[in-house]
């Protein structure tokens, strides 16, 4: 596999992806397009996890459904993604107590290509690693960060970060949506 990493400025990559929506029978799955999202003319926050049926993983889940109406608030769709199948992701959420009712799709990337695309699968294993992207109503890649498999990533952050590109300004560091932006 080519290792093409992703970077700021870049444009996001086309997909078209199974995702899991529910665990209602005969509901649970969706044909998710990059291009339905980039239509809305919302900002979109993709974060990816290694592995369904694992430790840390849901933990990170459980806490962007938590925070979903802050991220709908600020026009973002919310994407979560692993290289896990459709079927993996719906024994999951219908198993895991936390995972029952997320109220954002889970992308199945099963053959690996949007995860190759993006420069974010672990060598020996060909899993995703904990990566995020924030991404401009335009398309383009303005925020990504990655973490290693066994680091669970910090949702505020994702935030915080969220509302410094949306001022459009200089935000300095350690920046809160409220304070004072920097002038040139």
């Amino acid at each position: 596999m080519k290792n093409v990493t992703l970077s700021l400025g870049s444009k996001f990559p086309e997909f078209k992806k199974k995702a899991v929506v529910s665990i209602e029978k005969g509901k649970e799955f969706y044909d998710l397009t990059y291009e339905e999202i980039r239509n809305a003319g919302k900002w979109m926050v993709m974060f990816w996890w290694p592995k369904d049926f694992t430790f840390v993983c849901p933990t990170e889940i459980a806490e962007f459904n938590k925070a979903y109406q802050e991220f709908a608030d600020r026009d973002a769709v919310l994407v979560g993604a692993s290289t896990d199948s459709e079927f993996v992701h719906a024994a999951w959420r219908r198993d895991h107590e936390d995972l029952r009712n997320l109220q954002f799709p889970m992308l199945a990337d099963t053959s690996k290509s949007l995860a190759e695309e993006l420069g974010i699968l672990e060598a020996e294993e060909k899993i995703a690693y904990r990566a995020t992207f924030v991404v401009d109503p335009q398309g383009i890649v303005r925020w990504v960060s990655l973490y290693d498999l066994s680091v669970g990533r910090n949702v505020k952050e994702v935030l915080r970060v969220l509302d410094a590109l949306q001022t459009d300004e200089l935000c300095p560091c350690n920046w809160q949506k409220g304070e004072a932006t920097l002038t040139a």
